[in-house]
């Protein structure tokens, strides 16, 4: 009797600030990701959180939802579908567990300062307003090695990131 071993999906983990670009590069991406490599789905951290009603934002919460998204992740991937999330979780613990235990994983960290998040987006109101705010007063952990950086200083469209990342992706994977 010959065993089918399923092939393992991928996970496109594309993480950086709030206002960063995550979940409209993700969505611009996914055709091509899609045609390359198989399905695919997208989904955020801010999906999850809605779907799950997560409305806790301190760090205990935060570090505890972004391993429930790894989590979700690896099941997904494991059954031969891409995923494709944007997701703050800026925790090197997080990102040391993807690493080690989801096959396929390509880390992409969109590279945004605070400051211009706060002045080119309408993130405004979240970053002044709120507490528990990732970067502004929890300590955010930048990714030191990740697969692939994108530079996110507004000077560039979404399309254009779109396109950068497919274009890296192509010569990576």
């Amino acid at each position: 009797m010959k065993i089918n071993k399923l092939k393992k999906g991928k996970v496109f983990w594309i993480t950086g600030f709030s206002g960063s670009g995550k979940t409209e590069i993700a969505n611009k991406s996914k055709k091509f990701i899609e045609k390359k490599y198989g399905r695919t789905l997208t989904i955020s951290g801010d999906d999850l959180r809605s779907i799950f009603s997560l409305d806790k934002y301190d760090k205990k919460n935060r570090l505890k939802y972004a391993f429930s998204y790894s989590y979700f992740c690896k099941l997904i991937s494991d059954q031969g579908i891409n995923v494709i999330i944007s997701t703050v979780s800026l925790f090197d613990k997080v990102r040391l567990w993807n690493k080690k235990n989801i096959k396929n994983y390509c880390e992409i960290y969109v590279k945004t300062e605070l400051s211009k998040i706060i002045n080119f987006k309408k993130k405004k109101n979240i970053y002044n307003k709120r507490k528990n705010i990732m970067g502004q007063n929890i300590m955010a952990e930048l990714p030191k090695v990740p697969n692939i950086i994108l530079l996110n200083d507004f000077s560039k469209s979404i399309s254009e990131l779109s396109k950068e990342l497919n274009k890296k992706l192509n010569k990576k994977y």
